[in-house]
């Protein structure tokens, strides 16, 4: 994904997904505060946690397996530092949003850790499910585990949609396809798939149109 200082005119996003950004933030540093507009920006918190401040007055704490979300409408700014005492790592997903000049904002929510097997949604732009965390796009992100020998299937919702996807850890092989820990996948032209897990592995799932 072409970002910042890198520009690749072949890697300018897939549909609606701008940028995926796999970020490692040292113990005590971060981002200063700097502005956005008119995107949807999603942080999937992989290991540690990173502290949120922004320009409405929102600040909160996001830990591993947590998600927050930001939409900058007409214009926010804000700031994400790692207070702990560990390495923080974690993607940030930018999404073209739906709607421009909206009024910007920002939520976080929390998910359950423990004793589950598969990909859940956490986050979308389509659906008014309570359990979910919402923003402004024609998009999905799921996100889950999966032991070693389990699979999932995945039946893309969004017509014409387009999946990208990165194992945070482990191994995971889709159609053939040996998808190791923080590459990424591009998945196009179907309407279904089926992950199978080689390994224990945590995987981060963008669902979005085209």
């Amino acid at each position: 994904f072409s970002f910042g200082h890198y520009y690749d005119p072949r890697h300018m996003g897939i549909g609606k997904l701008r940028v995926w950004n796999d970020d490692l933030i040292k113990a005590k540093r971060g981002f200063d505060p700097h502005p956005h507009r008119d995107m949807e920006i999603i942080t999937y918190v992989r290991k540690g946690a990173i502290t949120h401040e922004d320009s409405l007055g929102n600040s909160g704490r996001t830990e591993a397996g947590d998600i927050q979300v930001m939409w900058a409408g007409t214009g926010i700014v804000h700031s994400e530092y790692n207070l702990e005492d560990e390495d923080t790592l974690l993607f940030q997903i930018w999404i073209e949003t739906r709607t421009k000049g909206r009024t910007p904002g920002w939520d976080a929510k929390e998910f359950p850790k423990s004793g589950s097997n598969g990909l859940r949604l956490m986050a979308s732009g389509l659906t008014n499910q309570d359990d979910v965390i919402h923003f402004d796009a024609d998009a999905h992100l799921f996100a889950g585990r999966l032991k070693a020998g389990s699979s999932h299937e995945h039946q893309i919702s969004i017509p014409n949609g387009q999946v990208y996807l990165v194992p945070a850890e482990g191994k995971i092989m889709i159609d053939g396809q040996i998808v190791s820990a923080r590459d990424g996948l591009h998945i196009a032209a179907t309407d279904h798939f089926v992950l199978e897990a080689i390994e224990d592995s945590e995987i981060v799932m963008v669902e979005v149109a085209s």
